[in-house]
């Protein structure tokens, strides 16, 4: 199945394209203050590390919007400040060198407040995110209408202000806190407007809940071609919210993180510690850069002999426990026998060699 991708503009944040054809761009938030510069850059830095490609940092007083000349140059990822309540801090994040701004059309409204943040946008030469939320939107049409359509009819209403002002360098997001909504909102304002889609929810809750919400939400609308970059929002260190994006875009085949790892849910018929071994191994690969990987390599770690001789000469590299040993594939022709003991190494050997043909 080949997911054929919403037609949308295209929109450059300092180095990173989004929409159009480019693939669809990871991003999350650091969840220091910013004007803590170290915390916040060392935090930026662990991001990208990860795969995060677009951060986004929270500018609640001048200190921080001051402070992104402080972490700019410190840091390789293109700065989004996040600006609620005050359009005074948008401007001074703009002079402090953001890579784009993020306005909220529910606590920031007016229109001269709206076109002087503008005039600077265009003088800056960089985009514009308006960003709407379940938790603060302002109703334009009966307070009877769904949530779906609250986001829809402000955010319209917000961009033909925008667009009244002759600024078209803008990227779209509604997020509401449950999954339907989310849906019936992007997949309205993907029908009558033609801007990049940044795609989330809002205040998911915990790692278990909020991906479970994320990927059932955000998976449906990439399946749809919906979406040009998403976050996954969690209750937890933002490294979760990458690793979590990553897993969503690599399951639905948009993107290549690197090795992926197949692996049995075990029952009684396993004899080995499965479950360890798959962590250990994914652990270890965490760790391994893989960007210059040209497509996607196939892992396969089985537990007994029903399903894990066929799945194993499937995948690039397999193993196939049984009692006490597994045999190694590749390419779907038995290698060798190993032992448990020596699984993550032998595969993590194989892999290089891999690298390397």
């Amino acid at each position: 199945m080949d997911i054929v991708r919403r037609k949308s503009r295209v929109v450059k944040v300092g180095g990173v394209l989004i929409g159009g054809k480019n693939p669809v761009v990871i991003q999350s938030m650091t969840k220091t203050r910013t004007s803590d510069v170290e915390n916040t850059v060392r935090q930026i830095n662990q991001l990208k590390d990860a795969g995060c490609q677009i951060v986004r940092l929270a500018i609640n007083d001048l200190d921080d919007a001051v402070s992104l000349k402080q972490i700019k140059p410190r840091v390789k990822l293109p700065l989004v400040a996040d600006i609620h309540f005050d359009w005074r801090l948008a401007i001074a994040a703009i002079e402090s060198g953001a890579d784009k701004i993020r306005l909220n059309p529910g606590n920031i409204d007016k229109k001269k407040d709206v076109e002087t943040v503008i005039s600077a946008l265009k003088s800056a030469g960089i985009p514009l995110r308006i960003g709407l939320n379940s938790g603060s939107v302002k109703s334009v049409d009966s307070k009877r209408s769904l949530m779906s359509q609250k986001l829809v009819s402000s955010c319209m209403n917000y961009i033909k202000m925008v667009e009244g002002l002759k600024f078209h360098n803008l990227v779209i997001s509604l997020k509401a806190n449950n999954v339907l909504d989310t849906l019936e909102a992007y997949r309205k304002i993907s029908r009558v407007c033609d801007y990049p889609l940044h795609l989330g929810l809002t205040a998911t809750g915990s790692v278990y809940n909020g991906i479970i919400k994320s990927s059932v939400a955000l998976g449906a609308l990439l399946l749809e071609g919906i979406g040009d970059t998403i976050r996954v929002s969690l209750t937890e260190n933002p490294l979760e919210e990458v690793r979590a994006a990553k897993s969503i875009l690599e399951s639905l085949g948009l993107r290549n993180f690197g090795p992926q790892v197949i692996s049995c849910p075990t029952c009684g018929r396993c004899k080995v510690n499965l479950v360890g071994i798959v962590k250990e191994l994914e652990d270890r690969l965490s760790v391994i850069n893989y960007s210059t990987w040209l497509r996607p390599v196939k892992l396969a770690i089985m537990g007994c002999v029903v399903n894990g001789p066929g799945e194993a000469k499937e995948a690039d590299i397999g193993v196939a426990f049984g009692k006490d040993q597994g045999v190694l594939f590749k390419q779907g022709k038995i290698v060798r026998k190993i032992f448990p003991k020596d699984c993550v190494r032998v595969l993590l050997k194989e892999l290089k060699t891999k690298e390397k043909t």
